[in-house]
């Protein structure tokens, strides 16, 4: 990219962020967490069709991404380069940023099952821990991950059958949006297999009533990091 070409392009995304409504969609995004568009709608003070031109103007500027969850279609920032920017404009405007308030109900935001695995702050707890300890990591394939050779060592050490969760059909590992958190948890093969180890071992327990799971004393005890208990 020539001189002119990055002059043009940096005008381009000034432009995108100067606006607004889409300034305040994208600090709100800096919390990390994902957000529809209703919601950034709601955060940009303006209408559901304007709102869709502005997150299509920010979404073609590669400042966010869309992902899609069941039926319904989440935002996030593109990247932490750009997350880097606007923290930087952030710090020159003196601008206080406010904090992510989760509307899903107690039980249901700690632990519940998301089709075959597991979700809400435990979920999320666990995705971040594994990545945390370098024994996953993603792939070249938009959202799917991968167990280091260390990460199988200590899944398979805690009793996680690996070789039968890849026989499964379907991806091994990826991200699953936590729509309570409004970030990844661990989806796929290998978090459903999760899910089956934990309530064998002892460490989570199925509601009856519902989706929920209720975290155990014993989860507590031998497994606080992965639960996101420590």
């Amino acid at each position: 990219m020539d001189a002119s070409t990055a002059d043009t392009h940096l005008a381009r995304l000034a432009g995108a962020i100067a606006e607004p409504a889409r300034a305040r969609m994208l600090c709100c995004l800096l919390d990390g967490h994902a957000r529809t568009a209703t919601e950034l709608a709601a955060v940009g003070e303006v209408a559901a069709s304007t709102a869709s031109a502005h997150l299509a103007r920010l979404k073609e500027q590669r400042l966010v991404e869309s992902v899609a969850q069941g039926k319904h279609r989440y935002f996030r920032l593109a990247g932490s380069e750009v997350a880097a920017v606007l923290e930087g404009l952030l710090v020159v405007a003196g601008a206080p940023r406010s904090e992510f308030q989760p509307t899903a109900p107690s039980r249901l935001r700690a632990a519940r099952t998301c089709y075959d695995h597991m979700a809400g702050t435990a979920g999320v707890a666990l995705h971040d821990r594994l990545h945390a300890q370098g024994w996953l990591q993603a792939t070249a394939e938009g959202g799917a991950y991968e167990l280091t050779a260390e990460g199988a060592v200590a899944l398979e050490s805690l009793g996680l059958d690996i070789e039968n969760a890849r026989s499964s059909r379907r991806r091994f590992a990826c991200a699953c949006l936590d729509w309570s958190e409004r970030r990844p948890h661990l989806g796929g093969a290998l978090g459903a297999a999760w899910l089956q180890l934990s309530l064998r071992r002892g460490w989570v327990r199925q509601e009856l009533d519902g989706r929920a799971l209720a975290l155990t004393p014993k989860a507590k005890r031998e497994m606080p990091e992965l639960f996101g208990l420590a």
